[in-house]
């Protein structure tokens, strides 16, 4: 990797936002995009000093990217007490899971979820290994489904911790049924097809799904701490993690997330955020253990 001299201090990223004498050169094509940069920065700049103090503040959260304002529409009304990590998992292989059957009845929709698919043998084999993983992470919180496959999940991983863990209903999945495709095949074409079109009684699931997901979101960063983990169901998660980015529920199946799968997203105190990882699932086949 060539260095091309400016003067001064040696950056490996463009993120600070220098004066736009500095930006210029930059941005020129001509030191390429893997040319270590020298920048000469006055140390009579009103702007240097407090640049690089919160560039030490926020390199740690953002991966180096020094602040990310506006990335997203925040997901808080008033401002948090502090940055916050949330790590998502979702729940180990339940029994339905590993029978392929579609997790979506209309009637449940309403009345809530069930506790007929439990977490498998292999599910709790799973859910130790992200246990593992995560054994060197410190979480202020877990937030947990309550349905049996999710909290089994949950108390797995939290072994060991002292704090309670805290169960949200809003973390349910509401879709689940033994054989959707042959109970109810029209209602099932849309939910592959066109999720966001997906009708039940007159009301969409999904769409719904994105407002009480919000409303998850504001409860969950409105408790203390820097680092929370939240165990739920894929449905939740491909919520939780579109809502956090702006996406809309037309975005559902952009997102996917495997049994044991690990999302990590950062928000700052505005309670906007930023995507840290997706779909982690590295410690299923080695004893990789993350750091942060």
């Amino acid at each position: 990797m060539s260095s091309v001299p400016i003067t001064g201090a040696i950056l490996a990223s463009t993120h600070l936002n220098f004066p736009s004498t500095h930006i210029s050169k930059l941005q020129n094509p001509i030191y390429g995009r893997r040319s270590r940069i020298r920048i000469h920065c006055s140390s009579s700049s009103p702007d240097f000093s407090s640049i690089t103090e919160n560039f030490k503040d926020a390199i740690s959260l953002t991966g180096g990217a020094l602040d990310f304002q506006k990335a997203t529409t925040s997901l808080s009304s008033e401002q948090l007490s502090s940055p916050k990590k949330i790590t998502l998992v979702r729940h180990g292989l339940s029994s339905w899971n590993a029978e392929s059957r579609v997790q979506i009845d209309p009637v449940l929709i309403h009345q809530g979820s069930s506790d007929l698919s439990v977490l498998t043998d292999e599910g709790a084999k799973q859910a130790e290994r992200c246990r593992k993983a995560l054994a060197n992470i410190h979480f202020d919180k877990c937030f947990a489904s309550p349905i049996s496959r999710a909290k089994s999940t949950a108390e797995i991983l939290w072994q060991g911790r002292k704090e309670a863990l805290i169960f949200y209903d809003s973390l349910k999945e509401h879709f689940e049924a033994e054989d959707a495709k042959q109970r109810y095949p029209k209602e099932y074409t849309t939910w592959r097809e066109d999720p966001v079109n997906f009708n039940v009684n007159g009301t969409y699931p999904i769409r719904d799904l994105w407002v009480t997901t919000a409303e998850t979101w504001r409860e969950i960063l409105s408790n203390p701490g820097k680092s929370f983990l939240v165990v739920t169901h894929k449905s939740i998660l491909r919520a939780l993690v579109c809502t956090a980015l702006g996406l809309g529920p037309e975005r559902f199946r952009a997102i996917d997330v495997n049994n044991g799968g690990i999302c990590v997203l950062n928000f700052n105190k505005r309670g906007e955020a930023m995507l840290h990882s997706l779909n982690m699932t590295a410690h299923m086949y080695t004893d990789l253990t993350y750091m942060h």
